[in-house]
C-alpha cells in the first residue's frame, strides 16, 4: 500500500514540474518509518522510476528517460544545490554548451561552486563534476529557463574566462579553443570589461592572446586595455606543458609553449 501511496506522489510532484524529492520530504509526507519509505524506493529504483544522486536526494525518472535511468542534469541541479544549502552556477563546457557554443553537448555536466569541494559524481548513468571558487561577481551569473524552472548559469563573458583558468583541470588549452571560438559570437566588449575586473591579470593575459589568435581585436583590445598600465609577470600559455625556449608574447607577456591548434 505504501508503495503505491509513494508512486502516485511522485507523480504528483512531476506534474508539478518537479523531477527531484528528498527523504525527509517524504518522511514529512506520510506517516510510516523511515525503513519502510526505504524499501519502497528501493523497489522504485530497481524499477529505473527513481534514481538516488546523493545521499536523500532522488530523481524521479519518467518514461522518456527511463532508458536512460537519469534526467539531464539541469532538470535537478538547482534543487540539488539548494538541498545542500550551497550556492552555485553552471559553469565551462556546460554553460557554454547553454550558450550554443561547442558542436556538442560535453559529457561531463560542469557546475562551479563554494568550498569545501564536493565530491564528484562518475557512474553509467551521469557524470558531474564540481569546481571550488572562492567568490564570484553575482552580475556576472544569469538565469536561464528550463521545464522546471530557473537554474544559475555563468554570462558568455564569465564562462570565456572560466575556460581559460580550469583548463587544464577540463583537458587543456586545445580543448577549449573551439568552445572559445564559438562562445565569441555572445561575448559583448562592454561586459567582457566590466567582467574582467574581478579576474586574475593571469587569466587576462592567456584569454587576451587566444583572443589575438582568434582574429577579434575587438575583444582582444577590450582586454589589453585594462592590463596596459599593469606590472605583469611572464607565464606559461598552458599548464599542461613545460616550459620550453619558445619566444616570449611582449604583448601579453606570455611564453608560448604549445602549439595552438587554430
Amino acid at each position: 500500500m505504501y508503495y503505491n501511496q509513494l508512486e502516485n506522489y511522485l507523480r504528483e510532484i512531476q506534474s508539478s514540474g518537479r523531477y527531484a524529492v528528498t527523504l525527509d520530504k517524504l518522511k514529512d509526507k506520510f506517516n510510516i518509518s523511515e525503513k519502510a519509505i526505504l524499501q519502497s524506493i528501493y523497489r522504485l529504483k530497481s524499477r529505473n522510476q527513481l534514481a538516488q544522486v546523493r545521499k536523500e536526494f532522488y530523481v524521479i525518472i519518467p518514461p522518456q528517460y527511463s532508458h536512460r535511468g537519469m534526467v539531464p542534469p539541469t532538470l535537478f541541479i538547482n534543487d540539488m544545490m539548494d538541498f545542500l544549502h550551497r550556492d552555485y552556477y553552471v559553469g565551462l563546457l556546460s554553460a557554454a554548451a547553454l550558450h550554443g557554443a561547442g558542436h556538442q553537448q560535453p559529457m561531463e555536466f560542469q557546475v562551479i561552486t563554494e568550498k569545501p569541494p564536493l565530491r564528484k559524481i562518475n557512474n553509467q548513468k551521469l557524470k558531474l563534476n564540481f569546481f571550488t571558487k572562492s567568490e564570484w561577481n553575482e552580475e556576472d551569473i544569469i538565469e536561464k529557463k528550463t521545464d522546471t524552472g530557473y537554474i544559475k548559469v555563468s554570462t558568455p563573458e564569465l564562462t570565456a574566462f572560466d575556460l581559460v583558468s580550469y583548463s587544464k583541470k577540463i583537458g587543456g588549452i586545445n580543448r577549449i579553443i573551439p568552445i572559445l571560438e564559438d562562445l565569441i559570437e555572445s561575448i559583448k566588449p562592454d561586459r567582457l570589461k566590466d567582467t574582467s575586473k574581478n579576474q586574475k591579470n593571469t587569466t587576462i593575459q592567456r584569454l587576451g592572446y587566444l583572443f589575438d589568435q582568434f582574429g577579434d581585436k575587438t575583444l582582444s583590445n577590450t582586454l589589453y586595455q585594462s592590463i596596459r598600465n599593469v606590472r605583469t609577470h611572464s607565464i606559461l600559455l598552458s599548464l599542461s606543458h613545460k616550459k620550453n625556449h619558445s619566444k616570449l608574447n611582449k604583448k601579453w607577456n606570455i611564453i608560448i609553449n604549445t602549439y595552438l591548434d587554430i
